[in-house]
């Protein structure tokens, strides 16, 4: 099982957003939200992002899955220390298989890790030209600690649930909030979902360009400032690339968002706009049942919409 980076149809495919501090579930069918169902988790089993105990999580899952009613097919997000995104420019090439291999070969030198312990996939974010007028392409690559993969894998197999693919929560946070009343196309967006970890996403429309898991945690006390010398260093790391435009604004989502007071504060230390969307951006919400937050959703949406978002 690979990263699912690729194009793919949502109809009948659950997102599962296993949070950490809860599991969510979601279905979408066109722009709607058809299935909308979550339930805490117990402290331990998930921690920043990765397996703890896995016998426990699967049985958390099999629970939720079956009082929820959930299809077995399910796309999982990963986000941890365990992950790495990068972009690489590299010759045009239009033949897949030859781009796959170029691609791997450039990740031997671009990822901090075995290829061998690794799984890895990209997508081609963009194409442009070099200073002599050579075709040129960026492409973003992504590969994970393969333990960290079979771990959850397993996890969601023995609960009864098949990996449709997995995905990075980043891309299917970025995939629900991209088009939310933003039309600057040279402008880039910081997006910051407050949840069991705060994950950071810098992306060009719906592209990503650049995501980590934060070590700030939004209900510290001094959150605001604390978050913010995080995200202006992920900017700065971000501006470093060829293909980086300045950031414009700043994109929170997650339980932590409704912090009205965190909002202000971020946005005073960051002097950026920071602006909270609604939580499923602009997809029809009604299913959301009535007491459960809908900020808990942004990220299963997102897998569930898959990559022909």
């Amino acid at each position: 099982m690979a990263f699912s980076l690729r194009k793919s149809p949502s109809s009948g495919v659950v997102g599962l957003d296993i949070d950490g501090r809860y599991l969510a579930a979601a279905q979408v069918e066109g722009d709607r939200l058809v299935r909308a169902a979550t339930c805490e988790l117990p402290d331990g089993l998930v921690r920043e992002g990765e397996v703890t105990d896995m016998p426990a999580l699967s049985e958390a899952i099999k629970q939720f899955a079956s009082e929820a009613k959930l299809g077995k097919r399910v796309r999982l997000g990963v986000t941890n220390q365990q992950i790495v995104v990068r972009v690489v420019e590299l010759p045009r090439i239009e033949d897949a298989q030859q781009r796959d291999t170029a691609v791997r070969f450039q990740a031997s030198e671009a990822i901090a890790m075995p290829l061998d312990e690794a799984v890895l996939d990209h997508q081609v974010a963009g194409y442009g030209q070099a200073p002599d007028g050579a075709a040129r392409m960026q492409v973003v690559l992504v590969a994970a600690r393969r333990k960290m993969i079979e771990t959850l894998l397993e996890a969601v197999r023995k609960a009864g649930l098949k990996a449709d693919s997995i995905d990075l929560d980043a891309f299917a946070l970025v995939r629900t909030l991209a088009f939310n009343g933003h039309t600057d196309p040279e402008s880039a967006r910081v997006f910051c979902h407050l949840g069991g970890v705060t994950n950071l996403a810098i992306a060009l429309g719906s592209t990503c360009f650049f995501t980590r898991p934060l070590s700030a945690v939004w209900e510290d006390e001094d959150a605001g400032a604390k978050l913010a010398d995080e995200i202006r260093l992920s900017i700065d790391y971000y501006m470093t690339q060829a293909q980086a435009r300045p950031v414009g604004e700043v994109v929170l989502s997650g339980p932590g968002s409704g912090d009205g007071e965190l909002v202000e504060s971020l946005g005073l230390h960051l002097g950026l706009p920071v602006i909270v969307p609604a939580p499923l951006g602009q997809l029809d919400a009604t299913a959301v049942a009535p007491g459960d937050d809908p900020r808990r959703y942004t990220v299963a949406a997102g897998l569930s919409l898959g990559a022909a978002a």
